[in-house]
């Protein structure tokens, strides 16, 4: 029953705080507000590009490994790209591919994939610089591609060099709005292709994965079209893990099979690259400390300058409420009823603090997801940090005050001015 009243006695003098000196309170509230504004929305801010990124990393599939020229981080414990040493690496070969299908154990699938920007003509309708995805068979299943019409091109297809193509779903709204493209023949480099399938929305992830806006062709096919063996188009083979398959063996097996295809010998050093995901993870986990740490430097600041503010609060309303305090005393209070009463105040005039920087960052975070592809969300998890930290600011903030009004004599109290 105590708590209850100290409660409710507290946000009754918090309430009157508010509405008797407003402009005071509100500046010094200003401080709580901006210093939880500060913290909640980079970590908010953090969360959400963390989450953004890994969706882009499971995209790319966190048990596959990508054979490929050029390796997407500088050698381990350098900070130099040595691009020189890859240049003259011997490119990728659809062939080689068939060697992992043909001789790896823990393998479960690999295709060959390479890109290339081309004008995609319908009629009248023409799109500039659309992305050529020319790959393998396979690709469907090692990337887990899902359709929302047609099919997918068979392996007869491929290796027959059929004229047809599957499209993105943006690649789909803009050459056939309000219109079913399967079907449709499309002209690239003045070659025809016929609309077989489109892919399932997903959206556009941090590495373009996403089947969107590209326009899928078989291999076969594309070699009429552009010279792979003299050109770089970053020729890929993705190499797929079957289910729970030790990493470490997998990652020795294509490593062997690889190193078997171009003939080195024991002593030399590959001439390929083997990029996997946890290579892009672990760097960005760096960067999510270092913002982490920039985000509570900055916020701290703030809600240093915002304690003191509430603890200005809190002397002042001692000194406005020294009488009733010593009326309090002389009926019997305790120390620690005025204690706790005005410890409970400034704790819940943090708080409302607390819940205005909050309110900000909702209305942050709508305003970027309504007006830009990238979603910002403020989680269950940062609403409690945010209210969590805004009381532990007032609960220290409003120490010193309530102490101080917890060892006024009752006498000198009801006497005072």
């Amino acid at each position: 029953m105590i708590f209850t009243r100290l409660i409710f006695e507290s946000f009754s003098f918090a309430y009157h705080s508010l509405r008797v000196n407003k402009l005071r309170t509100f500046l010094s509230l200003l401080g709580i507000t901006i210093g939880i504004f500060a913290i909640i929305s980079v970590f908010t801010v953090i969360d959400s590009l963390e989450r953004y990124i890994r969706e882009s990393l499971d995209a790319l599939g966190t048990n596959m490994v990508y054979i490929q020229k050029w390796p997407w981080t500088p050698p381990e414990g350098e900070t130099e790209y040595p691009w020189w040493k890859y240049v003259n690496r011997p490119l990728l070969k659809m062939e080689d591919t068939e060697e992992f299908m043909r001789r790896g154990v823990t393998v479960q699938n690999a295709a060959f994939f390479y890109g290339f920007t081309r004008s995609v003509q319908y009629y009248s309708s023409k799109l500039d610089n659309a992305t050529v995805l020319a790959t393998t068979y396979h690709l469907h299943d090692t990337w887990n591609l899902k359709l929302t019409a047609g099919r997918y091109f068979t392996e007869n297809e491929m290796y027959a060099g059929a004229p047809v193509a599957l499209i993105g779903a943006v690649i789909a709204e803009k050459l056939f709005p309000n219109q079913n493209p399967v079907g449709e023949t499309i002209k690239i480099q003045g070659f025809r292709f016929q609309i077989i399938g489109v892919y399932e929305k997903t959206g556009q992830d941090m590495f373009g994965t996403s089947m969107d806006n590209y326009i899928h062709i078989s291999v076969i096919k594309s070699f009429s079209m552009v010279d792979i063996t003299h050109q770089d188009y970053n020729q890929t083979i993705c190499v797929k893990a079957g289910s729970e398959i030790d990493r470490e063996r997998f990652l020795a097996e294509v490593e062997g099979i690889m190193r078997m295809i171009r003939k080195l010998s024991p002593m030399e050093e590959n001439n390929f690259a083997m990029n996997e995901v946890s290579l892009i993870s672990n760097q960005f986990e760096q960067f999510f400390i270092v913002f982490n740490m920039a985000g509570w430097i900055i916020g701290g600041f703030s809600i240093l300058v915002g304690g003191f503010g509430i603890a200005n609060i809190m002397f002042v309303s001692v000194k406005e409420r020294t009488k009733i305090i010593g009326i309090q005393k002389s009926l019997g209070a305790k120390k620690y009823f005025i204690l706790l009463e005005f410890i409970f105040e400034a704790v819940v005039l943090s708080i409302i603090g607390g819940i205005l920087g909050l309110i900000l960052i909702y209305l942050g975070t709508q305003l970027i997801s309504y007006t830009t592809e990238f979603k910002v969300i403020l989680t269950a998890g940062n609403i409690i940090k945010g209210l969590s930290i805004s009381g532990i600011i007032g609960f220290i903030a409003g120490i010193m005050p309530a102490r101080a009004a917890s060892r006024l004599n009752p006498v000198e109290a009801m006497n005072a001015l």
